[in-house]
C-alpha cells in the first residue's frame, strides 16, 4: 500500500517561498508514488481558479502551473469550503479536478492510518 501525504498550504503571494515549498513537496510526493492530497486554504485558495497559478512567480522555483498540473494528474486537490466562501469562489469556478470540501473531510484524511500531514 502506498503511503499517504496530506499537504495543507495556507500561503500564496503573501509568502511565496512557503507556497512554492508546499506545491513542490506535494508534486514530488506524487512523482514518488505517494497518495497525495493538497489542501488550498487561506491565500492559496486563489490557485484553485483557472489562470491564477500562472500569475505566481518565484526565482529558482518550478512554475506553479506545472506543479499544480502534476498534483492534479496523480493526486487530489481540495479547496477549503470556508476559504472559498470568503472569496466568493463556487465549485463551477474552479479548475477541473479541484473539489471544495470542509474541515470534516480534512480531519478524516489526516486521521487515516498511515497518513502523514504537513502544513505550510
Amino acid at each position: 500500500m502506498a503511503q499517504s501525504l496530506v499537504v495543507k498550504v495556507t500561503a500564496g503571494m503573501d509568502a511565496p517561498e512557503r507556497c512554492s515549498q508546499a506545491f513542490t513537496v506535494a508534486a514530488v510526493a506524487v512523482a514518488s508514488g505517494a497518495r497525495v492530497s493538497l489542501w488550498l486554504t487561506g491565500e492559496s485558495a486563489w490557485y484553485a481558479l483557472p489562470g491564477r497559478a500562472a500569475e505566481f512567480s518565484l526565482a529558482e522555483a518550478a512554475p506553479l502551473p506545472d506543479l499544480l498540473e502534476s498534483i492534479l494528474a496523480g493526486g487530489r486537490v481540495t479547496l477549503c469550503s470556508q476559504c472559498a466562501a470568503r472569496r466568493g469562489i463556487k465549485q463551477e469556478d474552479v479548475i477541473e479536478g479541484v473539489r471544495i470540501a470542509g474541515a470534516q473531510v480534512f480531519v478524516q484524511e489526516v486521521m487515516a492510518e498511515g497518513t502523514q500531514a504537513l502544513v505550510y
